[in-house]
């Protein structure tokens, strides 16, 4: 039986934890799933962002509810766990969406600054999956849904601090996938392209050192190149947080679901080249679409 008649199986209401649930892809599928009927608990760390769902939700009369969470920190999430559990008794499905990126070379790549892409989009996705399965995995039943993307695929110029993030959040989830199966819990990895969201400007604010100083850096060219080459492909994508939500309420609701889901056109497209193209076609394709071209010797 799939989620889609555990939506709402035998008149009970499914419950859905969701981090990073108060902005931009979380908050779209946040009021979506809400719509749909699920009682969702959006979780993120800012109080106006939080109060913002709320509104929304009571104005659409959602069962949607915002929730105080730092993925970031131990105490925080095993409050926030605890507290639906007590509330709810289950989650049935985790979203563990909450991210942050940035871009720089690697030889000016601050290891503190990857410690901080790892400490959210690593270490903390691993928190809250902790704090969740016990139960699920008591039941015998529940879903996750890990939001990775096209960068965990592919990884382009200046992504090095991102892209190795998701390639690990998608090595945990095949792993985990497999090791969950026993129980009967689906891990799904969710792998959006470009869409335009608030995500935009938690990249700058955290390249901003890296970029303003790029003027004096042997890679200036690449670092001009590759952002805007990024900035491009962001302005061409056609694709929504809405269209996002959509992916992720399918991938919710299908009987066996499928073990990845890209989301937009880029995303499918890469998904295949990373599976049929050899790596001299595939970064030949990157350094075309981000502008990186081999100087000339003296």
């Amino acid at each position: 039986m799939g989620l889609e008649n555990r939506g709402l199986m035998g008149k009970q209401q499914q419950t859905v934890l969701i981090t990073g649930g108060t902005d931009g892809l979380g908050r779209a599928a946040a009021l979506l799933l809400g719509g749909k009927g699920y009682r969702v608990f959006a979780a993120g760390r800012s109080a106006e962002k939080r109060t913002e769902i709320d509104e929304i939700a009571a104005s659409k009369k959602l069962p949607v509810r915002s929730l105080e969470m730092d993925v970031c920190d131990d105490s925080s999430v095993t409050r926030a766990v605890a507290a639906v559990l007590q509330e709810t008794g289950t989650i049935d499905v985790l979203i563990n969406n909450a991210g942050i990126g940035m871009m720089a070379v690697v030889e000016e790549l601050k290891a503190d600054d990857l410690r901080r892409v790892y400490e959210t989009n690593v270490f903390g996705v691993l928190r809250v999956t902790q704090a969740v399965l016990p139960r699920m995995r008591e039941r015998r039943k529940g879903r996750i849904l890990m939001l990775s993307s096209v960068a965990g695929i592919v990884t382009p110029p200046l992504y090095a601090a991102y892209s190795s993030s998701k390639h690990a959040l998608e090595a945990i989830s095949n792993a985990l996938r497999l090791e969950m199966f026993p129980f009967h819990i689906d891990v799904v990895l969710i792998e959006p392209g470009y869409i335009v969201t608030n995500f935009r400007n938690v990249v700058q604010e955290m390249a901003r050192s890296y970029v303003e100083g790029s003027s004096a850096s042997p890679y200036a060219k690449i670092y001009a190149s590759a952002i805007a080459g990024a900035s491009n492909s962001r302005q061409a994508s056609n694709t929504t947080p809405e269209d996002c939500a959509e992916v992720i309420l399918h991938a919710i609701e299908a009987s066996h679901p499928k073990a990845r889901y890209p989301v937009t056109p880029l995303a499918k497209w890469v998904a295949f080249g990373r599976r049929m193209l050899p790596d001299t076609l595939l970064d030949s394709f990157l350094r075309r679409r981000f502008g990186i071209a081999r100087e000339e010797e003296d």
